[in-house]
């Protein structure tokens, strides 16, 4: 028996990891990484890899996976949510450059199916390219973010009859007409719908019985049963494998066990994502580059153009000034991955042929490779082509919350005014102390402003619309959205016009604790530390202990950084989220006759410069949590310390050493 594709497989490992660490140390998205070792080892690069059946199956499991972890993520209330930006921009977007491209191609003689296709490739953008690095740059919820973010959505929903109709019907050998091709898509509607209803009605029930053995193993069987069987369905009827998995991610999405799924498929998605972008580079004929150089040229240039003047004529239409207008367009002027799973099936079911294929292939793969750039740097080049633009898109923010907060003095700035900022605002009006709020939802500052509250649209992440809101008059800034990112600039930002004022931060949890004191933070509260110290102290308070000294505990607990629930027991999931090195745990150390430590005081051991901690004293019976400095160590004494494994071997080293010895391997 031949194993021939294990070795495919180690050349895939190697090569990805090589090329993988090369694309983070500089500072480029993975994505364009995976590109580039499909160029590298295909069957048209270095040719490590043939173009063999187990490659054409692998790029299909890709297709699959991919769709079913877009499904996944699939919200319909996040949909309804932003539907004039989801259905104006975003269907107009779709649908213009679909219609263009197609009228296009049915000019240079495609055939409808094959010129609605290729339209369909060219009108996707990449979600997982803009989302992360606008994530990154923090500029996910500004303007141009949340019209690039609806625009996607619809992108994304719009995949769903594009994969239908490349799903070539049997029998179509020519082409299709286009009462065929309406055929296709009502077949495909009518797939849509009992999926959905089979999904809505049998997925919960079967769920909630796998659920009920708590076993990890049956569970991903069941999702992966589900996933495979949902595709099997709509390759059955004449569709894309893809679709179906598409289908079977946004059934999952509806039920409560979406966020388990994605818990127990996050170890293997990229992974699949990843081989996915692989046996795309691969479908690439770096051999043919030298021919076609100037149709992907062309086509480059006529891509990224085209999408860009749409994208921007489309935003002035509804409303928006020419600088939001040009960073969206800046941020989408590109190809994406759903265009290249299109492309993919396209080119399998010899829907485009294989020349014209290889130019929209090669142009997309370098569109994808320029789009980090264009998303980085959108700011800059719209400030460099329109700077008088930009500056007064930019002062009529300014002007609005200058005007809202110009007869405020001795108030509070809240930095987002979702839940947590809301319900500060209502203690601060209970008190009758005045305030100004900021956030980028334009939704809620409508509904706000409708309610007279004093809330105004603006991105707290810019200085200049922090003055504008009088920071340089108030008493106290409240940061409170839990983005760590943005509050951090905020920070340094505001700390360098003002070192006084009281900067109050929320945070989910303390992994940026130190940071955010360290940038300026007067106070930080995280979320999940402070229910720690809720549910403790009503605990106590039930306990009859008495109330003024669970009040003490509490003012300590926060006084000392929230020290004492620092000291958490990794488990498995942390472990394996953080390297080895830098997980905090407990030793046990038991000290004998003879031993350096014995005779000492805690305060003689100077524990503390290696950054450890003893938290227990185990003396015969008695257990002393938190043992005072001044405690004497006995032989029999069983230490609990807490810190790092490299910083806990050093104190064990310390501790346990002969007298008159020098340090060397423990002895305890």
């Amino acid at each position: 028996m031949e194993y021939g594709y294990i070795n495919e497989i180690l050349i895939l490992l190697v090569v990805s990891l090589t090329v993988g660490v090369l694309f983070l140390r500089l500072s480029l998205p993975p994505i364009l990484g995976y590109l580039a070792v499909g160029v590298l080892v295909g069957p048209y690069g270095f040719a490590w890899i043939d173009d063999t059946e187990h490659t054409r199956a692998l790029a299909e499991l890709g297709v699959v996976f991919l769709l079913f972890t877009i499904g996944l993520e699939f919200s319909l209330p996040q949909l309804i949510r932003m539907k004039r930006i989801v259905l104006g921009l975003g269907g107009s977007q779709v649908f213009l450059t679909t219609a263009i491209v197609a009228a296009t191609a049915l000019y240079f003689g495609l055939p409808l199916e094959s010129a609605l296709v290729l339209g369909g490739v060219i009108a996707m953008s990449s979600t997982a390219l803009v989302i992360r690095q606008l994530t990154d740059q923090v500029e996910l919820h500004t303007r141009h973010g949340r019209n690039a973010v609806g625009i996607l959505l619809f992108q994304d929903v719009m995949v769903i009859p594009f994969l239908i109709l490349v799903s070539r019907p049997e029998g179509a050998v020519d082409g299709m007409s286009a009462a065929t091709v309406l055929a296709a898509l009502a077949k495909g509607l009518f797939a849509l719908l009992a999926i959905l209803a089979v999904g809505r009605w049998g997925l919960r029930p079967l769920f909630r019985g796998i659920a009920r053995f708590r076993s990890t193993e049956l569970f991903m069987l069941n999702v992966l049963l589900v996933t495979l069987g949902a595709a099997t369905i709509t390759h059955e009827m004449g569709m894309s494998f893809a679709l179906g998995a598409f289908l079977a991610g946004m059934m999952l999405s509806e039920t409560e066990f979406r966020h388990e799924v994605e818990a127990e498929i996050r170890p293997f998605r990229d992974l699949l994502l990843g081989l996915f972008f692989i046996t795309i580079g691969m479908l690439l004929n770096v051999q043919l580059l030298p021919e076609i150089w100037l149709p992907v040229l062309l086509l480059l240039l006529v891509l990224i153009t085209f999408k860009l003047l749409l994208i921007v004529g489309l935003c002035r239409v509804m409303g928006w000034d020419s600088a939001v207008a040009l960073r969206t367009g800046l941020v989408l002027a590109h190809g994406g991955e759903f265009g290249f799973a299109i492309l993919s099936l396209a080119l399998g079911t010899d829907m485009l042929p294989a020349d014209s294929g290889q130019i929209v292939l090669a142009a997309l793969l370098i569109s994808m490779a320029i789009a980090p750039l264009l998303l980085r740097y959108n700011g800059r080049l719209v400030w460099r082509l329109m700077p008088t633009t930009a500056t007064l898109s930019q002062q009529a923010i300014k002007d609005r919350i200058s005007d809202a907060s110009r007869k405020l003095s001795g108030h509070v700035v809240i930095c987002g005014f979702g839940r947590v900022g809301q319900n500060i605002a209502r203690f601060l009006e209970d008190e009758q102390i005045r305030f100004i709020a900021t956030d980028l939802d334009p939704v809620l500052v409508q509904n706000a402003i409708k309610a007279k509250e004093p809330v105004v649209y603006g991105d707290a992440a810019n200085i200049e619309i922090i003055k504008a809101a009088g920071v340089e008059r108030a008493v106290a800034l409240v940061i409170s959205m839990s983005d760590d990112s943005t509050a951090l600039k905020i920070l340094s930002r505001v700390r360098k016009i003002d070192t006084k004022i009281p900067i109050l931060v929320r945070t989910r949890d303390d992994s940026r604790l130190k940071e955010l004191q360290q940038a300026g933070a007067t106070e930080v509260v995280p979320e999940t530390m402070e229910a720690s110290l809720m549910l403790s102290s009503l605990l106590l308070v039930t306990l009859k202990v008495p109330v003024s000294h669970v009040f003490y505990k509490m003012r300590q607990v926060r006084k000392e950084h929230y020290a004492l629930l620092h000291r958490v027991l990794p488990g498995e999931d942390a472990i394996a989220m953080t390297s080895g090195s830098s997980v905090e745990e407990h030793w046990t150390i038991e000290l004998n006759e003879g031993m350096w430590a014995t005779g000492r005081t805690f305060a003689e051991l100077e524990l503390e410069k290696l950054s450890v901690k003893v938290t227990t004293l185990q003396r015969d019976e008695n257990r002393t949590p938190n043992p005072p400095a001044d405690t004497t160590l006995q032989a029999g004494d069983t230490l609990v310390l807490f810190g790092t494994p490299t910083a806990l071997e050093q104190a064990e080293k310390r501790l346990c050493r002969r007298l008159n010895s020098k340090p060397g391997p423990t002895e305890c």
